[in-house]
């Protein structure tokens, strides 16, 4: 009894609430008639009612509306008490309205309206004077006026019913909104103004309306399919994503089975049958894959339609098959995957979908789902064939091609004419890919059909001859959809580019100067139709072209737009405050510095003080920061803001230089400039081919100083800014920065683009985000091509420790780096089978089969992936492989095998416990360069590992044959004195993983005693430093700077492992108190 009278003051305390707002919307509309002087009404009045702030108070009265549901009463309606005036007015209106005199009622109920606005009754008659006049509108409006003083949700349904009848949907939809603030429990009314917003194209007020239903009634099916349209119409598919994927989850728990009977809220009944899903069909299950697919979060929708399915086929209790990579859970009947799935050793099917969240912890994860995914037999569960289709473009969008081309080639059998949408996707994911030799066959099926042809279709599949170097036959297509669709554009441009690479200019040239006599046309048809359009007036409280009004307002001219000449003298004055800026940057920095080393000094002055120091460091993860650091980076923020701030800095045309402030070449319409200027240049460049000119690329010259510095100095500057944020734990910032400016056309060549990659790599690894190292360091493998300098730099910055490993083994490297071996085997052996791609300044195979076919044996089928990756950089020859050569400096083709990347890629085989893929590698970098005591190193240590596991069936000869290999980096690595101690730890090493435990304490020991000696000879801090080799002196074993007896401590640590093991404790203690102790 008490909960019920608590809930029902809640109620009254809201629609008191709601009562104080429809009388305050009164108030301003009283006073809006009164500063216009004008009580006839006759002007509209406009409420917006799309303030931002509706979304709250929607949520608040539909909080304050939950609890049991009972029928609003109305509220007796308590005026303002009225004068004697007033109400002998009133009395006198009344009379003339009852003698049919209406003039004279309406101006006595507009003289009471004057003195007293709140008195209802002179609204109503009013009301009803122009109903009988039959002004209806002008009723309806002062019928409107009185509901806000009555409160009545049944009178404002009314209203609203007439409001839809005379087409006034703004001010309908106001009175649904009243009403639903009137009596909160009324869903029927929020349903009303959602369905119709949703029919008038108010897509926002729809949205609100929809979710605040939702919330009342959470994951109804209904609501979400009325919903679902707007969101992706809005394009807020997060929140769309969202809202199914809860349902999906609320489903599940209700029916684990995977069917029930559907229970709707409270008070509506159930279905006597069962229904799968309980009504969370497997429509709703596609849907929430396209919206993942459509995010681009690939792995989730794999996962909705793997889990979603088996769920609906009551086996929701087997979440064993999530175990495995791959979708052989639906496999078809008779469907073999030995046959089609080889065993790539190098790839880790637990880490191929998320390649950047792999952690050392999961090793022994991914090591038994390698297992299973080569003895588990497939399911042979049957898959709806749109269901197969999500799959099939999820997995080719995210990188496993192989599993994506198997349901692709299934759905590709059957008719066209029935799942021709399901078709258009999968060459769509194909051409998205890069796969272009997948995608011209299913394109070509479905233009072959008039009833599937489509001009969309046919330029699609002219895109991928053209990517194939079938230039002729994508002429063919152009040229065909030219003549069908004259005004097609586009098609016209594509054609001519063909026209100019087939060394046709005059037909490229004729194409050309239509598409400028088009776009001529089309400027002068669109100024005639704005000069002659038009609006209509509205008789309702609202305006109901809002929509239009605010989009035709919002494209007009700009008030008080600067002049060229002010602009110029803006320009003046901020370049004078970017030199001051930049010149008391340079003046403080030696300053920073100095009291950057003083803060060190003390901190090192004593022992409490740099403990107690540290420790702060430690919990901030932020160095120290002084007075002069802080005013530095003050500065060093204007000036990098100011930089990225600049437009022209950062303009579309990447190839074009920064060429000042105000360039000489007036700038042309904003919507059309760039197709303006590539219609015109390719015009000029065609006519000089006709008359037989020598044909030169058109070079800008740009400047090299913005605002007073040079960009040398920009560069440095904006570097120093992002070192010293990545110090203080801001390495977003710091990224961002670095990235942004990468992009900076002033930035675009080599001598720039390598220092800001260099950057992003040293911020990366200060804060141990190797992911972006390997970004970085490919997007330098590729720009640099057959440099082995740029391989070195990858493992330099992924060294040692479980984060970089783990970035080292990713399968999308792996992937990279086979291509990248595969590439320069090809170079050597064959190198007809490569041309040069002008654009991206790369060797790529003529044909996309060269780097599975050429050069190495087809030892490792799977490790052969596509080349339309999407981490291939660049690397197959797409779009870019045209035979004319854009660029005469190309980079020289190897001559002899390279044994870098060989080795490299066996090291990634060890470190993916892969190691007999690894021995096959490495044997190869061994008849490369046998005398390298990293591969003999590598080699040792594959042998004994594939010795170690199960599935060897030779472990002695694998042994016998690692020691042999160790032996050899040890008669070699022995001549260097300083590589004692590393000889012997990996001697010890060995032997301590093959469990010979005296044979490795007395290796370990003689590291000690090493460095027992050299710490007695003083040179345990000294550094050897060694000669650098110059550019024409042989690589030697020995680097710049190798601390001695580095080896120490792991000794120990390894040594104290077997005393503990073998019981000797205080030998342990003693290692402990000697080597492990600081």
């Amino acid at each position: 009894m008490d909960v019920d009278q608590d809930g029902g003051l809640e109620s009254e305390t809201g629609v008191a609430v709601a009562e104080q707002e429809i009388e305050g919307d009164f108030d301003r509309l009283v006073q809006n008639i009164r500063e216009r002087n004008d009580p006839s009404l006759a002007k509209d009045w406009d409420i917006n009612i799309e303030d931002e702030e509706e979304v709250f108070k929607d949520d608040l009265r539909a909080a304050s509306g939950i609890g049991k549901r009972r029928k609003k009463k109305s509220r007796a309606f308590n005026g303002p008490v009225l004068s004697q005036q007033v109400r002998s007015l009133i009395g006198d209106g009344n009379q003339a309205f009852v003698d049919s005199d209406l003039p004279e009622a309406i101006r006595i109920m507009q003289e009471v309206i004057r003195i007293e606005p709140r008195a209802a009754s002179a609204w109503t008659v009013l009301a009803q004077c122009y109903e009988d006049m039959q002004q209806k509108d002008r009723a309806l409006q002062l019928r409107i006026m009185a509901a806000h003083l009555r409160h009545d949700p049944e009178e404002w349904d009314r209203l609203a019913r007439e409001s839809r009848n005379l087409g006034f949907n703004q001010q309908a939809l106001y009175c649904y909104r009243k009403i639903y603030s009137l009596d909160p429990s009324n869903v029927d009314a929020r349903w009303d103004r959602a369905a119709f917003a949703k029919e008038t194209g108010d897509l926002r007020i729809a949205r609100q309306t929809f979710l605040s239903i939702l919330k009342r009634f959470p994951h109804d099916l209904t609501v979400l399919d009325e919903i679902r349209p707007i969101l992706i119409e809005l394009g807020d598919l997060t929140t769309c994503t969202t809202l199914f994927q809860n349902a999906f989850d609320n489903y599940q728990q209700r029916f684990p089975t995977g069917s029930g009977h559907i229970s709707g809220p409270s008070g509506t009944d159930s279905t006597s049958t069962s229904v799968p899903g309980g009504g969370f069909s497997m429509l709703n299950i596609l849907v929430l894959a396209d919206l993942y697919n459509t995010l681009g979060e690939y792995d989730k929708a794999v996962q909705v339609i793997k889990t979603g399915s088996r769920w609906l086929q009551g086996r929701a209790d087997q979440k064993y098959w999530d175990i495995l990579e791959d979708d052989r859970e639906f496999d078809l009947e008779g469907f073999s995957r030995t046959a089609s799935v080889a065993t790539n050793p190098t790839s880790d099917p637990l880490s191929s979908s998320h390649p950047n969240t792999i952690t050392s912890s999961a090793t022994t994860v991914k090591s038994s789902a390698a297992s299973l995914t080569g003895t588990m037999q497939s399911g042979y569960f049957p898959l709806d064939v749109n269901a197969r289709h999500r799959l099939a473009v999820a997995r080719i969008k995210m990188g496993e091609v192989d599993e994506g081309v198997m349901h692709a080639n299934i759905i590709l059998q059957e008719d066209v004419l029935d799942y021709a949408a399901l078709f258009l996707e999968i060459a769509d994911a194909y051409y998205e890919r890069g796969m272009w030799a997948e995608a011209k066959p299913v394109y070509e099926i479905l233009g072959t059909d008039i009833s599937t042809s489509s001009v969309y279709i046919l330029l699609q599949t002219a895109s991928c001859l053209r990517m194939l170097d079938e230039l002729k036959d994508a002429a063919e297509i152009y040229e065909h959809v030219r003549l069908a669709d004259p005004t097609n554009n586009d098609a016209k441009m594509k054609l001519a580019e063909i026209y100019e690479i087939m060394n046709e200019p005059r037909k490229a040239l004729d194409l050309v100067y239509q598409v400028i006599d088009s776009r001529k046309r089309r400027y002068k048809d669109a100024s005639q139709a704005n000069a002659s359009s038009s609006t209509n007036a509205s008789s309702s409280l609202f305006m109901e072209d809002r929509s239009k009004n605010s989009k035709s307002t919002s494209k007009g001219n700009i008030p008080n737009r600067l002049t060229q000449a002010q602009l110029k003298e803006l320009e003046v004055e901020k370049e004078k405050e970017v030199l001051r800026s930049y010149g008391r940057v340079k003046e403080i920095w030696d300053a920073m510095l100095r009291e950057r080393d003083e803060a060190v000094e003390n901190i090192g002055s004593a022992i409490e003080t740099a403990k107690s120091m540290m420790e702060q460091q430690n919990e901030n993860e932020e160095m120290p920061e002084g007075t002069i650091e802080r005013e530095w980076m003050l500065e060093a923020e204007k000036l990098v803001d100011t930089f990225r701030e600049t437009r022209l800095l950062f303009t579309a045309a990447r190839n074009n230089p920064f060429r000042g402030m105000f360039p000489k070449r007036k700038r042309r319409a904003k919507e059309s400039a760039d197709h303006e200027v590539d219609e015109d240049r390719m015009a000029s460049r065609l006519q000089l081919d006709i008359q037989s000119t020598p044909r030169k690329q058109p070079k800008l010259n740009g400047v090299e100083i913005f605002r007073g510095v040079l960009f040398s100095d920009w560069l440095h500057l904006i570097m120093q800014y992002c070192f010293i944020l990545t110090k203080r734990n801001q390495y977003e910032l710091a990224d961002e920065v670095l990235r942004h400016v990468l992009m900076s056309n002033a930035y675009m060549t080599p001598e720039y683009q390598v220092p800001i990659r260099l950057a992003l790599i040293a911020c990366a690894i200060q804060t141990n985000h190797f992911v972006v190292v390997v970004e970085q360091c490919r997007k330098l493998i590729s720009s640099n091509q057959f440099n082995n300098e740029m391989y070195r730099l990858l493992m330099a910055s992924l060294s040692s420790g479980l984060r970089p490993t783990d970035s080292f083994i990713t399968s999308t490297l792996q992937k990279f780096f086979f291509r990248e071996m595969k590439l320069s085997d090809v170079a050597v052996k064959d190198p007809e089978l490569l041309k040069w791609n002008g654009i991206l300044k790369r060797w790529a195979p003529i044909m996309p089969s060269t780097l599975s076919s050429g050069g190495r044996k087809e030892k490792d089928k799977d490790a052969t992936e596509e080349l339309g990756d999407e981490d291939s950089d660049g690397g197959a020859g797409g779009a870019a492989d045209i035979d004319i050569p854009l660029s005469n400096d190309k980079t020289p083709l190897p001559t002899k095998d390279n044994p870098l990347t060989v080795s490299i890629y066996g090291q990634m085989c060890i470190a993916a416990k892969s190691y007999q893929s690894a021995i096959f590698y490495l044997l190869h970098a061994y008849d490369y360069c046998p005398e390298d005591p990293m591969i003999l190193l590598c080699l040792a240590i594959a042998s004994v590992g594939r010795a170690m596991q199960r599935q060897s069936d030779n472990r002695h000869h694998l042994i016998a044959q690692g020691m042999a290999f160790l032996s050899k980096y040890r008669s070699i690595r022995s001549v260097d004195l300083v590589r004692a101690s590393e000889v012997e730890y990996n001697f010890g090493r060995m032997f301590h993983q093959l469990g010979l435990h005296s044979l490795a304490v007395s290796h370990y020991e003689r590291v000690l005693q090493l460095a027992e000696t050299q710490k007695q000879g003083k040179q345990s801090i000294v550094h050897i430093s060694l000669p650098l080799p110059s550019a024409s002196s042989p690589p030697t074993n020995s680097l710049s700077s190798v601390q001695i007896g580095d080896f120490a401590k792991e000794a120990a640590y390894n040594l104290s492992l077997i005393y503990i093991l073998t019981g000797a404790i205080p030998l342990a203690d003693m290692l402990y108190r000697r080597w492990l102790s600081l």
